[in-house]
């Protein structure tokens, strides 16, 4: 039995948002368990899907002693402030320090985070770890399929384990894959696996088209497990987040091994497979004006709703959650069957409450994040539903989470739903819809704050989906980003 420091801290930045990261986005709970240190952390992350729940219960089922250290987590936004990032990784390198000596460290990281004052965030969280744990020390992180796997991540960590499923069904998948990879490291009185392969692609991969339940990224995950065997421990490859602008953002696998001819063939030809599916990842987007009337079109004669996927305002990739354009297209065109939602808007929420279901009130929704080309959107909305915004999760990846939206309403405005919560939390799960009674399989159209998380709990109920250009800073033509890095810039004229 050895002991094994088990902790993280997830953020993924764009920093193009509006918002920074401070510290108390990190402390309070939305759709992941909010920040919490010790056996509190431990209650708190049990029975969700997270990398740090599967590798928690992997590891005891091998009979290894648990050093909880912290956990937290912030909705994707600009940079994680100075003071968040600082105070956040004393706190977990104080708990490592004040604990009897570990014989290993597991972390559920994200991968693209960066730092008003530190570029990569999670590699020098990395450092500081290996620092205090020593070179002998296995130290595994887990990390977001949209990571940016930098140098110094891949020098600093003995493994580095991705998801592989996007939606990120996986998570606690891959916290159980790290935990056998530390397991291992540990019965063969290891550090790292004697070989290491690290390979870049020449072109980003825009997040709206890196769907693992269809071609072109199906068919390469699918490799990449194929590839893993007796001399390939381990195999992983992200397609990066180019929001964050930082030099290393963008495809990059890892292969690990005991023999380094295995491991570097292995790499070559993940490499190979995804390089040769590049002109694959892309596919049409529509303005909200076409895909409006595309969902009208297609929904008269539906077997189930019509997704317009609000991409570019996705608070799972650093969107505000408030843009209306979508929403104020639907009742321009009155649409019918249709629903929106989750628009965050902590004080029409509260407007709502205060007047109470079934009431008229003049409410001015959304817009307030100040993005370009966002407005609220000013009308009289009917009170059809309230909630305290507290409630479980029910698809396959939240699995059981506990949500906190706040104070939410379900809003009505010419024939058109909308749900508006009180913080900015992508909508990626039927039950933000069902409770407030709005059944998401008997609709005609869904506007969804989401790119691609959604299409799990959704899938099995939608007609299609059209990825939507509306205001936010999700920006999904990667042609149009105002990229800051050299190499950004060039690759992203590619797209």
């Amino acid at each position: 039995m050895a002991r094994i420091a088990l902790g993280g801290i997830q953020h993924e930045t764009n920093v193009f948002a509006p918002y920074k990261a401070e510290y108390p986005v990190f402390v309070q709970r939305d759709e992941w368990p909010p920040l919490s240190r010790g056996t509190q952390m431990l209650d708190n992350v049990r029975g969700v899907n997270l990398p740090v729940t599967g590798a928690l219960e992997r590891l005891q089922a091998l009979g290894h002693e648990i050093v909880p250290l912290l956990w937290c987590s912030a909705t994707p936004s600009a940079h994680v402030s100075e003071e968040a990032f600082e105070r956040i990784s004393a706190m977990m390198l104080e708990t490592l320090r004040d604990s009897p000596p570990v014989d290993g460290v597991l972390l559920d990281l994200h991968g693209a985070m960066v730092c008003a004052h530190v570029a990569d965030g999670d590699g020098e969280l990395l450092r500081r770890i290996r620092q205090a744990v020593g070179d002998a020390t296995p130290v595994v992180a887990c990390l977001d399929l949209h990571a940016n796997i930098s140098d110094e991540m891949v020098a600093q960590a003995s493994v580095l384990e991705v998801y592989r499923t996007y939606p990120h069904v996986d998570m606690a998948d891959t916290g159980a894959r790290a935990a056998d990879h530390l397991d291992l490291l540990l019965k063969h009185n290891l550090a790292r696996y004697p070989s290491c392969a690290i390979r870049r692609t020449d072109f980003l991969i825009p997040p709206v088209w890196g769907c693992t339940l269809v071609d072109p990224a199906k068919s390469v995950y699918a490799r990449l497990s194929e590839l893993i065997q007796k001399k390939v421990s381990g195999m992983s490859l992200s397609c990066g987040f180019p929001l964050s602008d930082v030099s290393e953002a963008g495809p990059a696998l890892v292969a690990y091994g005991f023999d380094e001819v295995s491991v570097n063939a292995a790499a070559d030809s993940l490499l190979a497979e995804i390089e040769g599916r590049e002109s694959e990842f892309c596919g049409r987007l529509y303005n909200a004006e076409e895909a409006v009337k595309e969902a009208i079109r297609l929904s008269a004669n539906a077997n189930g709703p019509v997704i317009l996927a609000d991409s570019q305002d996705n608070p799972g990739g650093g969107g505000p959650g408030d843009t209306t354009e979508i929403l104020q297209t639907l009742v321009s065109h009155e649409a019918q069957g249709a629903v929106a939602g989750v628009i965050s808007d902590p004080a029409a929420a509260q407007s709502a409450h205060a007047a109470g279901i079934n009431a008229i009130v003049n409410i001015s929704l959304g817009g307030k994040s100040g993005f370009p080309g966002s407005l609220p959107y000013i009308a009289e909305y009917r009170v059809l539903g309230l909630s305290d915004g507290c409630f479980r999760a029910n698809g396959p990846m939240l699995a059981g989470a506990e949500i906190d939206l706040g104070p939410t309403a379900l809003l009505e405005v010419s024939g058109v739903r909308v749900i508006v919560g009180s913080k900015p939390v992508q909508t990626m799960d039927q039950s933000m819809f069902s409770h407030l009674g709005v059944d998401p399989s008997k609709q005609k159209i869904i506007a969804i704050k989401s790119s691609i998380h959604f299409r799990n709990d959704f899938e099995k109920i939608l007609q299609t989906v059209l990825p939507v250009t509306a205001p936010g800073p999700v920006i999904v033509d990667l042609a149009t980003v105002p990229f800051q890095d050299a190499r950004l810039k060039r690759l992203a004229c590619k797209n």
